[in-house]
């Protein structure tokens, strides 16, 4: 059976630039059953209810600007699901979350950046399930447990995000042995939540984790994390790390 991942996904320059990502995102690759379709839940998708894609051939959109012309031109043309993504959605709907089909939706970096890493030929279907990001860390778990049995099935669920996520605070001269400290202690405590599989510290790790505003002044980056742990099963620490001095790059394996 294939586990769920939680991939702190960094800056999209990752796909050009992968350092310490890179080969561990290739390792678990290797590893891993090849699946017969990804469905990722990624950061940059936040919605006010869940939205699936559904077009056959999903566009790469380069969400972002003031980058290199380098990575404007990486496409990473995956074939969709449509068929799969109408059968996810009836799932959601059993399971009391309705979910609509978007036909238009094309592949933010939050999936093709960790993809071209982890899959470089671009050739299993791939679909994108959005992030009411509103609705908390709850209705995350929620979902990844409406969603788990797609595992046994050959469908690699992957939450795209990112462990840490200032990025006003973040130094981009820093070299990843550079590690601010208020980063590592929250980055610490959620691990240590995982470890010790606390569902309720972990949903009010807004109250309860050592500086967790500074380390997410907005919820959407953290979100997929409690998507990939709902769907998945025992926590493993698949790869660790920090670039520019407090952006998170944990890769989390959950099964």
């Amino acid at each position: 059976m294939l586990p769920s991942l939680f991939i702190s996904h960094g800056s999209p320059m990752l796909a050009l630039e992968p350092g310490a990502s890179g080969p561990a995102l290739a390792r678990l690759a290797a590893e891993l059953p090849r699946p017969r379709a990804v469905l990722v839940v990624s950061a940059h998708w936040e919605s006010d209810r869940l939205q699936l894609t559904s077009a056959e051939r999903p566009q790469t959109w380069h969400d972002f600007g003031g980058f290199p012309p380098a990575l404007y031109a990486v496409q990473y043309p995956a074939p969709g699901a449509p068929a799969l993504a109408a059968e996810i959605a009836q799932r959601l709907s059993d399971a009391g979350l309705p979910a609509a089909l978007d036909p238009q939706r094309p592949f933010d970096h939050g999936a093709w950046v960790p993809l071209s890493l982890l899959y470089p030929a671009a050739d299993i279907p791939v679909l994108q399930l959005s992030l009411p990001s509103q609705l908390g860390p709850e209705l995350q778990t929620r979902v990844g447990r409406a969603l788990a049995g797609l595992r046994a099935e050959g469908v690699l669920l992957i939450g795209s995000g990112s462990i840490t996520h200032n990025l006003g605070e973040l130094d981009w001269r820093a070299g990843p042995e550079v590690v601010t400290p208020w980063a590592r202690e929250f980055r610490d405590w959620m691990v240590a939540q995982l470890e010790a599989d606390d569902e309720d510290a972990l949903h009010r790790y807004r109250q309860l984790a050592p500086h967790a505003a500074r380390n997410h002044p907005t919820d959407e980056h953290l979100l997929p994390l409690f998507f990939a742990r709902g769907a998945g099963g025992a926590f493993k620490l698949e790869h660790a790390g920090f670039t520019y001095g407090a952006l998170g790059m944990d890769i989390y394996r959950f099964g």
